[in-house]
């Protein structure tokens, strides 16, 4: 699926094609961050701009980015991890295109982290040559098979290790992490699988599309409410990727010795203090409960798990990877703010040119 851009167009030197037939550019283009948000970010806290084309060095290569991911931990980013006047990070997935190590040889698929720009110079620790996977679409390296499926893969065998026959909620589970947690959860053996979402569409997409037995939106009334109509025997595991008044509910709906796996706190990323909620911690006490947070980056030993998992039912249909896709470089940052937004259903990423 694809969303058309909202915010304003940069320049056209930003939007002009990566590369011509051929040929490399003189310059690259790229996004930087050139101020700190107050609240939600908007597009004047950023700056498209052109910087020389690197030349591989010994040990290094050029590749030319053809996708783009954009993720909801990219916000807490902005607040002091990322520099201001430079170059960002997100996951990328491009050709190679010169290349002065023979470990990243020309015309190879790689996956590396030097996103928002149309090219990057990167060595081989920085990038995975990606395996070719007939009948796999090379994007899903970004999406279920990458960072996104890895968070709710993880979230599901290692944090809260699902068992068979256990009922599971997914908040925020229209999107990339959420709609991988689902289809895993049932793929596992989950007995019953619960979402919310933050529109009705998205929450009958999840029930008619992604097998949810049941899903809600959030913003129709309290979540503790409508978490107990959905689910009124309680939940075994919890992904809960937006923390406040859905870590409240899922905590008040955890049966005994339930977890929480935690992997986002998206209500809270442009919010100016904490949350009150949860305010129900202690029953974790009283049932027996765990609440884990975790970073994915710890877990990456996991990839092989996964991909070894998963591809065979993405070619046979059984799982599917839902990505809203944003045209062109010069609209990543329209995509990243939609995604904040929760304009994607699924994964949001970027094509960098058609």
């Amino acid at each position: 699926m694809s969303v058309q851009p909202t915010a304003a167009s940069p320049s056209p030197s930003a939007t002009a094609p990566a590369s011509a037939s051929g040929r490399l550019p003189e310059k690259l283009a790229a996004v930087h961050q050139i101020r700190r948000p107050r609240g939600a970010p908007v597009p004047e806290d950023f700056a498209f701009v052109t910087e020389p084309m690197p030349e591989p060095l010994p040990g290094t290569a050029l590749v030319e980015n053809t996708w783009l991911s954009v993720d909801p931990y990219m916000r807490e980013n902005m607040d002091g991890e990322w520099e201001l006047h430079a170059p960002l990070e997100g996951r990328a997935l491009g050709r190679v295109v010169a290349s002065a190590d023979p470990a990243l040889p020309e015309g190879s698929l790689v996956l590396h982290r030097q996103g928002w720009r149309t090219h990057a110079a990167v060595t081989a620790a920085e990038a995975r040559v990606l395996p070719d996977l007939p009948g796999v679409a090379p994007e899903s390296f970004l999406g279920i098979l990458g960072g996104t499926g890895l968070t709710a893969y993880v979230a599901l065998t290692r944090i809260a290790a699902l068992r068979p026959g256990e009922d599971v909620f997914v908040s925020a589970a229209a999107g990339g992490v959420g709609s991988a947690a689902g289809q895993l959860a049932r793929l596992l053996g989950a007995r019953r699988v619960v979402g919310s979402a933050g529109t009705r569409a998205k929450a009958d997409w999840l029930v008619a599309e992604l097998g949810f037995d049941a899903a809600f939106v959030h913003r129709d009334g309290p979540v503790a409410e409508q978490l107990a109509a959905a689910a009124p025997d309680g939940v075994d595991v919890v992904v809960d990727n937006v923390g406040g008044d859905h870590l409240e509910a899922a905590i008040g709906a955890l049966r005994e010795r339930g977890r929480i796996a935690w992997a986002g706190a998206i209500s809270q990323y442009n919010a100016a203090s904490p949350p009150a909620a949860p305010r129900n911690l202690f029953d974790l006490v009283e049932k027996s409960g765990r609440l884990e947070g975790f970073l994915v980056s710890r877990h990456r030993d996991a990839q092989g798990e996964l991909e070894a998992f998963l591809t065979p039912h993405l070619r046979q249909g059984t799982v599917r990877d839902p990505l809203t896709v944003t045209e062109g470089f010069g609209h990543v940052v329209d995509a990243f703010l939609g995604m904040l937004r929760g304009a994607n259903t699924g994964k949001a990423v970027v094509r960098v040119a058609s």
